[in-house]
């Protein structure tokens, strides 16, 4: 059996605990994001007056990875001045980091909030950072609904090589990620799962938590 039928065992259990049709495993929150704009972004020809990338929206009090995942991924990152709680959405994609809220049924909970259902293809982005909710050394999830993007996904993860496929005998039809999950972490978080609660709050964060988030759009790299 191979060792990475540990990593796919933990997705269908994801899948299952947070409703999404489908889950895949990344090494960080920060990746998962990358890969996720990635997704929406290529082929995108629409450019900013500023910098000729596409403009992300994010909360102007996150993590700094996130801005960075929106360069790395081809865009350009724009701040708004927004309280979130849990998650919030990276607009105008229909991706969200839910790095700070992990619960059953969530998928659904996170695409459909606010604005009605939105169309195929929402991506939500999960930490298992040691100080989240499912937590481990390192770890991350893309839930999503979409097939033609979760075979792009696998192949982003992995180097752009397909699964099960010795790179001597693989077709490369895209530039990938080295960024899959290792065994171990799919073993330790796959284990963890089945002992999590049904219903779980979002974490907190600002001034006396472990996450008292600088304003990014202060910060001279992001203007």
């Amino acid at each position: 059996m191979s060792p990475h039928q540990v990593t796919k065992d933990f997705e269908k259990a994801l899948a299952a605990y947070t409703g999404a049709p489908y889950a895949v495993a990344v090494t960080s929150c920060t990746m998962a994001l990358l890969l996720a704009v990635a997704w929406h972004l290529r082929g995108h020809t629409n450019a900013s007056a500023k910098v000729g990338l596409v403009e992300v929206s994010i909360p102007k009090r996150t993590y700094v990875s996130v801005p960075m995942s929106i360069i790395h991924a081809g865009g350009w990152p724009t701040f708004r001045d927004e309280k979130w709680e849990g998650w919030y959405q990276l607009a105008p994609l229909f991706v969200w980091d839910s790095a700070r809220y992990f619960s059953s049924g969530m998928y659904s909970t996170i695409t459909s909030y606010n604005a009605g259902v939105y169309p195929q293809g929402g991506m939500v982005c999960l930490s298992f950072h040691a100080q989240k909710t499912l937590c481990d050394t390192q770890g991350g999830a893309i839930l999503h609904d979409n097939a033609e993007a979760d075979e792009w996904l696998r192949r982003a993860r992995f180097d752009g090589r397909a699964e099960g496929i010795a790179p001597k005998h693989d077709t490369f039809t895209q530039v990938g990620y080295h960024c899959y999950l290792s065994p171990d972490v799919s073993t330790r978080l796959l284990w963890r799962l089945g002992g999590l609660p049904k219903h779980n709050p979002p974490l907190p964060w600002g001034p006396g938590t472990d996450s008292d988030y600088p304003d990014l759009s202060s910060l001279e790299i992001f203007k």
